[in-house]
């Protein structure tokens, strides 16, 4: 088919690439322009528009779909469809209408549930046990749209985001693939109105560690938070990202070093810090953590 292609982060890398290695014709490929980062703050193309280089695919990256110029040079494409994983901008209708079999959405989660920004952060904070991708035929409302492919796949007991990021990134490479070769003969479903939830975009107020939690919770707050933006306590003065947990053992005042394992105490039960990185440093594993901070046995975080 010949299809336009509009993705943005990481996670939209593998897509793209299973598109090409399947004998897509790439028409064009849209993504969000080059942003200032880094501390040299110089102007960094998304993964997708460095990998759409690489690839020698023509790529646009306007600030909006909302003009008429834009949605004519769309539409003058003449896709058959688009495929749409982790944009970063809204379609108005005219751009959804312009393609002949309409956009097709890979969101990361299984339709209802986690529809919205963040529903690999979500799924793992909520304690889901599972989740997977939906390719979804795309509609004005927000990851409402008929369901034309589900795949679920358990989520970890000590998986974080980035760990449930790449998977499902893969899975839905596959997923588009295998819904593209067969589309005529796939039967839209349309989604539930029960067991909707929405996924809203994580904040930066929402990141501290409550040590007041119950362990569950804690644990799952860190992992969901895993690698970015980060799960973060305070110690000694210094904020620390806590990037990888487990359940622990033990019972103490919330926030209190129970041992030389780096478990703390919790509202009820404990965790067992994993991973942790100090503000400027690279991320440490915890025997390494304590070697250049110590941390005694009563130590409150």
């Amino acid at each position: 088919m010949r299809i336009i292609f509009m993705g943005s982060p990481d996670f939209s890398v593998p897509v793209l690439d299973a598109l090409v290695e399947a004998g897509h014709e790439i028409a064009c490929v849209y993504c969000q322009p080059p942003r200032p980062a880094g501390r040299g703050k110089k102007d960094r193309p998304t993964p997708v528009q460095a990998r759409a280089e690489a690839l020698g695919l023509e790529i646009r990256h306007p600030i909006s779909l909302k003009t008429p110029s834009e949605q004519a040079a769309f539409a003058a494409l003449g896709a058959d469809v688009a495929v749409v994983v982790a944009y970063g901008l809204i379609l108005p209708q005219a751009v959804l209408d312009a393609p002949a079999r309409g956009c097709l959405n890979i969101h990361a989660s299984l339709l209802p549930r986690w529809r919205g920004a963040a529903p690999i952060h979500r799924a793992i904070m909520a304690g889901d046990d599972s989740t997977g991708v939906c390719i979804m035929q795309m509609e004005a409302g927000l990851d409402t749209g008929p369901v034309l492919m589900r795949r679920a796949v358990d989520i970890g007991a000590e998986e974080t985001t980035g760990e449930l990021h790449d998977r499902l990134s893969n899975l839905g490479a596959g997923a588009i693939v295998a819904a593209l070769a067969q589309l005529d003969d796939l039967t839209p479903e349309l989604q539930s109105g029960e067991g909707v939830s929405y996924a809203v975009k994580i904040e930066k107020g929402e990141t501290r560690v409550d040590w007041s939690w119950t362990a569950a919770e804690v644990d799952r707050h860190i992992r969901g938070l895993s690698p970015f933006p980060g799960a973060w306590t305070e110690i000694a003065g210094q904020r620390v990202k806590l990037l990888a947990s487990g359940l622990g053992q033990g019972c103490g005042a919330p926030g209190q070093v129970l041992d030389d394992r780096l478990s703390v105490a919790c509202g009820r039960g404990a965790v067992r810090l994993l991973r942790l990185q100090r503000a400027g440093k690279a991320a440490q594993d915890a025997e390494e953590f304590l070697r250049g901070m110590p941390l005694p046995r009563g130590t409150r975080l």
